[in-house]
């Protein structure tokens, strides 16, 4: 049997599995840490520690759908798990990330942060009711940090919802006095400048596109190292990143599903390996924006003929 030298010593009992079990491994979700990735949960870290004062400061990360913005929550989360005290009874909680609500109403934003307390309360309540019961949970619970995701759907409401979310938002910060992230599209940004008083109070990290350069470079020669395919792939040309960047316009869910879908091929076909024309195979799945793209630009090289 092969030592697989071109994988990391960590991976290469991976590659002697099965066909099927090495397709479920790489199907599987894992957690792979980028540049950009890092330097956000670094940022949050540094949000975690601070001490409360009367101004907290708050984080909107922001990027295209798919960028990555959930998992960083996601992974967050994992570093700072809520713990139960057997001894006392009390569960602390120093972390809450909470979605959105469909829309921006007062009583069903109270409702989802008591689903992610772990308590979700009677929505019969009076919105008055659930925000007190909110407020009481996130001091007994020790939170020091309120996270929102999806933010950028306070957007689908009337102006009026709009005004009152916002005033949600600003309330929490003010009484609580914890850092708030929210989280969302590029169009969160564009929700939180409609409050220039709140908006003032965030810091902007935003989640950029892959380029071809050493940073994608570094990523796809990470891939190389862990997927486990028993012959060394030609992820390091400089052809294989501009196809790639092609075939997903530097979004990283679509990098991801891209490398994991010729991979599949690579133990199915028994090439055992990816290279550039791993790419070009017309059976080849592509996200519905990215397949989208081409047609018009097939379509457009017809019609300049």
């Amino acid at each position: 049997m092969s030592d697989y030298a071109h994988l990391l010593p960590a991976y290469r009992c991976q590659a002697a599995l099965a066909d099927a079990e090495r397709i479920a491994w790489i199907r599987a979700d894992r957690w792979l840490e980028t540049a950009q990735a890092r330097a956000a949960l670094a940022r949050l870290e540094d949000l975690l520690s601070y001490p409360a004062r009367d101004r907290m400061p708050c984080l909107l990360l922001y990027g295209d759908t798919g960028m990555g913005k959930t998992k960083i929550i996601r992974k967050f989360m994992r570093d700072h798990p809520a713990c139960f005290d057997r001894g006392t009874g009390i569960t602390t909680m120093p972390v809450v990330a909470m979605q959105m609500p469909a829309e921006p109403l007062e009583r069903d934003v109270y409702g989802e942060l008591l689903s992610a307390l772990g308590a979700p309360g009677p929505m019969t309540d009076s919105t008055y009711r659930l925000k007190e019961v909110c407020r009481s949970l996130l001091r007994s619970m020790s939170v020091r940090m309120l996270i929102i995701d999806e933010i950028h759907a306070m957007l689908a409401g009337s102006f009026r919802q709009q005004r009152i979310f916002l005033n949600v938002l600003r309330f929490l910060a003010n009484d609580l006095r914890v850092p708030l992230i929210c989280a969302g599209t590029n169009l969160a940004r564009q929700a939180l400048l409609t409050d220039p008083q709140l908006a003032e109070r965030f810091e902007a990290f935003h989640l950029d596109r892959w380029a071809d350069n050493s940073q994608l470079s570094q990523l796809l020669s990470s891939l190389g190292g862990i997927l486990p395919l028993r012959r060394p792939s030609e992820l390091g040309t400089a052809a294989v990143r501009r196809k790639v960047l092609d075939l997903t316009d530097g979004v990283t869910v679509r990098i991801f599903r891209l490398m994991e879908t010729v991979a599949v091929e690579a133990i199915r076909s028994g090439s055992e390996c990816i290279t550039v024309g791993s790419f070009d195979g017309d059976d080849l799945v592509l996200p519905l924006v990215t397949m989208t793209r081409h047609m018009e630009k097939g379509l457009q090289r017809r019609a300049s003929r």
